[in-house]
């Protein structure tokens, strides 16, 4: 991606893997269609549990602010694709989940990565693509010094 600059270390070719998808997903999605969502709102999307999230849960996951994930709810809910639900479990939550439309859409953005990587196999081959996915679900365990409790060193 970048020729004449030096080599990209493995967090920065991650990020560009990331976009990749990103952009044909948000490509595909606009070409369908579908109300234009931000690439913080397909995020979202992805880590939403099916029986609904709180806000405060979708930021953790996310790594994102509290108010950052708020704005990204907000605007799903303003686009009918989210909507906001008592908590069963506390009075004062409320779950964030998929309307129906945001299941449709949901189901059409799996789709659409789904042949994403079936393009990138195309590209660099359907071994390196399996060897990627291999190695991405391995599990990692902890960074170097993190600490469990708190989440960084320690």
């Amino acid at each position: 991606m970048y020729p004449h600059s030096a080599p990209r270390s493995f967090p920065q070719l991650l990020g560009d893997a990331r976009r990749w998808f990103e952009e044909g997903l948000l490509a595909a999605l606009e070409e369908a269609g579908v109300a234009t969502v931000s690439p913080t709102q397909v995020q979202l999307f992805a880590v939403l549990d099916e029986s609904g999230t709180t806000v405060s849960e979708l930021a953790r996951r996310m790594g994102v602010t509290r108010q950052t994930a708020h704005q990204a709810v907000h605007g799903l809910i303003a686009a009918n694709l989210l909507e906001q639900l008592p908590d069963p479990a506390s009075a004062r939550q409320r779950l964030v989940r998929r309307t129906d439309e945001g299941e449709r859409i949901h189901r059409l953005a799996e789709a659409v990565l789904a042949g994403l990587e079936d393009r990138l196999a195309e590209r660099i081959g359907q071994d390196a693509v399996a060897a990627l996915r291999g190695g991405l679900t391995a599990p990692w365990g902890r960074p170097p010094g993190v600490d469990p409790g708190r989440g960084h060193r320690s």
